[in-house]
């Protein structure tokens, strides 16, 4: 992915990465698409209104992923998803160092696009679905300064205590996420292993973490 996509991808998935309630306070028959209407708005709101986050605070930037947007994503599914069938391969332990080291990639990769938020809104398409469905695709499009951006969310219902929506992977401008990911993955996996790929995460994870206190 050149730089430029990747600055796209940054501004959206900035765009959804202060989702301001946890999974637990909405209903459990929201629709898939009502609900990220509502929370795009919420994160838009947020962004705008935090000094801390614009100025690329990572802290702060870290502290609402795990409070807010985290509940809302079915993490351990796209960690998996982004590893491939080597997830199976790992051992319980190796899973949640995965689970951890992704998730600091995607904060720190993304967080610095916060501060382009300003303008923006989100319009979000008509959803195309049953009311049966268990797995859905919510399209929206980020609009305000350029072209419109295309950002749409794959979610899947669940059931039990905290049932609701949650989201798996995410396609922008037509890269999925996790795909990306998982081609990059498959190289370290096939060439280190899959300690070798924690261990280029976390290498990374620390040259992204110099490069921010630079």
């Amino acid at each position: 992915m050149n730089r430029r996509s990747l600055g796209r991808v940054a501004l959206c998935i900035a765009a959804s990465a202060a989702f301001s309630l946890p999974l637990s306070a909405l209903a459990a028959d929201e629709a898939p698409d009502a609900l990220i209407k509502r929370l795009s708005a919420d994160v838009l709101n947020t962004v705008k209104s935090d000094k801390a986050i614009q100025a690329g605070d990572l802290s702060k930037v870290i502290a609402l992923v795990d409070k807010t947007v985290m509940p809302n994503v079915n993490f351990r599914r796209m960690t998996a998803a982004a590893v491939g069938p080597g997830w199976r391969q790992a051992t319980p332990e190796q899973q949640k160092r995965l689970q951890e080291e992704f998730k600091i990639l995607l904060v720190r990769t993304y967080a610095g696009a916060l501060a382009q938020v300003n303008d923006q809104t989100i319009q979000v398409k008509p959803l195309r679905a049953a009311a049966e469905d268990k797995d859905v695709l919510v399209r929206t499009e980020i609009v305000g300064r350029g072209d419109p951006i295309q950002l749409d969310y794959r979610l899947e219902k669940t059931p039990g205590d905290g049932a609701g929506w949650k989201i798996y992977n995410l396609n922008v401008l037509g890269v999925w996420l996790v795909e990306t990911y998982r081609g990059q993955f498959a190289q370290e996996i096939n060439a280190k292993g899959i300690e070798g790929l924690i261990d280029t995460l976390a290498a990374r994870n620390k040259t992204n973490a110099g490069t921010a206190k630079g």
